[in-house]
């Protein structure tokens, strides 16, 4: 019969919009921006930097390396690098960026930046609500802006902070490991050339040198020629 189908689909309609305002599965709106959804755990929006403890500046993880900068594909990172070093957080210098920019209008999420980074010094964030009157100059993002502590990273990424967390002490652990078995060896080796150096040396006197077979004390035998 012609028109089945058409009213089977708005029974199904029908029923679907009766079933929103009853079953309790289904009642999905929120009155946003009063409330809210929790957003999931690899949701992704706009890059961030981290740094660790508490100063920005010094605890800032990136080194200012550009690769974050060369493999963008939308080319929305500009990066300065610092022509000087700064001690981090635990006090080793480091090269730091003069410049950290992001043209979020630009971005397009797409986490290659996050990727690429060998420092896990720059990841996505989860907010959303950037909306400005104007292009250029608001939605383009500075360091101090795009910095944010390692602990804000926990709140957003708990499951992948404490993956990255763990990486990194397993990495400065090895390094501190290599660094104590290196200054080992260099210990034993001076050690070594220390003992060589102060034992004492045996020098033979031209009686006993080789060939001789005159006692001590007594001239060398004649020798004839045939």
């Amino acid at each position: 019969m012609i028109g089945v189908g058409i009213l089977k689909g708005m029974a199904v309609t029908l029923r679907n919009f009766a079933g929103s305002y009853f079953e309790t599965d289904r009642l999905t709106t929120v009155q946003y921006p009063e409330e809210r959804d929790p957003l999931p755990e690899n949701y992704r929006n706009f890059p961030f930097l981290i740094y660790d403890g508490g100063d920005p500046q010094a605890g800032l993880r990136c080194v200012a390396c550009q690769i974050c900068e060369k493999e963008c594909p939308p080319q929305c990172i500009y990066i300065i690098k610092s022509k000087d070093k700064k001690p981090d957080y635990v006090g080793k210098p480091q090269f730091y960026p003069a410049v950290f920019d992001i043209d979020i209008s630009v971005c397009m999420s797409c986490q290659i930046c996050v990727e690429v980074c060998p420092f896990e010094a720059i990841k996505m964030d989860k907010d959303f609500e950037l909306s400005q009157r104007e292009r250029f100059n608001h939605l383009l993002f500075r360091k101090d802006q795009l910095s944010k502590s390692n602990d804000y990273y926990h709140k957003i990424h708990p499951i992948e902070a404490d993956a990255v967390d763990k990486n990194l002490a397993d990495a400065a652990a090895a390094a501190e490991a290599k660094k104590k078995a290196a200054a080992e060896v260099a210990a034993k080796a001076a050690a070594a050339k220390a003992a060589a150096a102060t034992a004492p040396t045996k020098v033979e006197s031209p009686e006993s040198a080789a060939g001789s077979t005159s006692a001590p004390g007594q001239t060398p035998p004649e020798t004839t020629k045939p």
